[in-house]
């Protein structure tokens, strides 16, 4: 049996390691606990957070226990890393509101029953530090000539490096050693931009408690076509399902390029290494297979087998003629006198969410990418009535793959 390091070595999560021959022999002698940091700057994580989310999956597959932090006091000073700007500072009741939200969602990924995994939020003991005393404990140990020389803080020289910024690596840092005292972790694991705050939490470790811990930092991610993971032209792809639903998650990952299928099978599904490859063998019209079954696997995993089933059944009736139900597709509820005195076409395209506003509504339709029920619409304020529905129900299709589904409301 593979141990965990080499299983998340072979899958293509690690860019990076402080110490890879130490960290082996960690894993292989006994179980560990680990830790990624999550940032709350929204309700919602989105399919960007799926590599550390998957990492932490297969560390408690491996008999680990993972701890998600929520970083609930760091984003009230915000990351830098990345950034050519500040980030949007929140207050305290938005960053405990988005925190509770990703609480929620991380159950979904990680059993947090018995102790298998834990859930904590830096606040609970980055909000009672004292500045002095923190200054004087901490800060000692880091070096300014040193930090600027982080990535993270170099690229930001140039635009203007705010001071609150300044302090997040000592602050991360931080929170890797008190994890490392209160609850004995010994790894984190973080996207590549975040070398210098996980190298400085080791070195933090080492210099205060004379002990030894390990950091992995992951590559960032991008499609074939050098896109970032996550956007489409209709915006951000969630893991919250009232922002994007099973459906149209589903279709996300059913419309990969063909170069990343079996890429992507590697790092978003748990499906063997051997199957991975043998779908990644299939070329030309069977490559559908494979692609289908990312969609369904990546969805079972974010939303559970029935909405991935659900999803997989709507898209066959919808792209392949098969006999099932639409119930999966987005769907929006109409009154019964809105169809009667008629809606034209581009309102109802841009109220549904199928283009972003009407203008872009406007050009889709006129370009003659907007159907009804299956036939192309030549005018934009065609109207759309209780006559074009079929068996209750209407559908809307925008560009070769975007369906949205119209349904009478009862009473």
């Amino acid at each position: 049996m593979k141990d965990v390091y080499d299983i998340l070595k072979e899958r293509g999560f690690v860019e990076g390691i402080t110490d890879e021959e130490g960290l082996r022999r960690l894993l292989e002698s006994r179980e560990i606990t680990c830790y990624i940091g999550f940032d709350p700057s929204a309700p919602s994580l989105h399919v960007g957070s799926l590599i550390p989310i998957m990492s932490l999956v297969h560390m408690q597959r491996g008999g680990h226990r993972p701890i998600a932090l929520v970083g609930g006091g760091t984003a009230l000073i915000g990351d830098p890393s990345g950034r050519k700007e500040m980030r949007q500072i929140l207050s305290r009741e938005e960053v405990e509101k988005n925190a509770l939200g990703l609480k929620r969602q991380l159950s979904t990924y990680l059993h947090f029953g018995e102790g298998k995994a834990l859930l904590l939020n830096n606040a609970d003991w980055l909000t009672r530090l004292n500045y002095i005393e923190f200054l004087r404990d901490i800060g000692k140990h880091f070096s300014v000539n040193r930090m600027l020389s982080a990535e993270s803080y170099r690229a930001r020289l140039e635009t203007g490096l705010n001071f609150v910024e300044f302090n997040y690596m000592l602050l991360q840092a931080y929170d890797f050693l008190h994890l490392y005292r209160e609850y004995g972790c010994l790894l984190q694991m973080g996207g590549s931009d975040q070398w210098g705050n996980i190298v400085a939490g080791v070195d933090l470790i080492r210099r205060m408690e004379k002990g030894v811990a390990y950091g992995i930092v992951f590559p960032l991610i991008t499609t074939a076509s050098g896109e970032k993971m996550g956007k489409t032209a209709q915006g951000t792809i969630w893991l919250d399902p009232d922002r994007t639903s099973p459906y149209e998650y589903y279709q996300y990952w059913i419309n990969t390029d063909d170069r990343d299928v079996e890429r992507f099978l590697t790092l978003f599904t748990l499906l063997p290494m051997e199957e991975v490859r043998g779908y990644g063998r299939l070329k030309g019209a069977d490559l559908r297979q494979s692609k289908e079954v990312l969609a369904f696997e990546a969805t079972k995993i974010t939303h559970g087998e029935e909405e991935a089933s659900k999803a997989r059944e709507a898209a066959r009736m919808v792209f392949g003629g098969e006999e099932g139900t639409l119930e999966a597709v987005p769907t929006t509820f109409l009154e019964k006198e809105r169809l009667e005195r008629g809606i034209a076409a581009f309102e109802l395209f841009a109220e549904t969410g199928l283009c972003g506003s009407r203008g872009d509504a406007r050009r889709v339709i006129l370009q003659g990418g907007g159907y009804v029920n299956g036939r192309r619409l030549k005018e934009i304020d065609e109207r759309i009535t209780e006559e074009h529905l079929r068996e209750g129900t209407i559908i809307l299709r925008a560009g070769k793959k975007r369906y949205h589904r119209l349904v009478l409301k009862e009473g």
